[in-house]
């Protein structure tokens, strides 16, 4: 992971793209309905067709979101699993930042975060 002036902020670099390519592949395939089904029957059958590595297999079936940023996934990819999940965008940015949904919501319309 690439940090620049924001410390503890992963950045998606090349290297990123690399290391997540095949979970990425998974996350965009969730576009098609089809795909959806057959994840939603079978999740780690279906993870094991896209080569992931134990860990990104690991992170994708626990919904550990923020090791998914870590190994690679872009956050716009992630998304797509998340909403297989029934999770807003709102919730993924209160994962990433230690609030709630609803904090993090709350946070959005006050403006942004006055604690960074």
């Amino acid at each position: 992971m690439t940090t620049h002036d924001l410390p503890g902020t992963p950045i998606f670099d090349g290297g990123a793209s690399r290391r997540g390519l095949h979970m990425n592949q998974l996350f965009m395939s969730l576009r098609s309905a089809a795909n959806r089904e057959r994840f939603t029957a079978d999740e780690v059958a279906y993870c094991d067709d896209y080569r992931l590595t134990p860990e990104q297999r690991r992170a994708v079936l626990e919904r550990d979101w923020q090791a998914m940023v870590d190994l690679g996934g872009s956050i716009f990819y992630i998304y797509k699993l998340a909403m297989m999940d029934g999770r807003s965008m709102q919730y993924l940015g209160g994962v990433f930042s230690g609030m709630t949904e609803d904090e993090f919501r709350a946070a959005l319309i006050a403006g942004g975060r006055t604690d960074v």
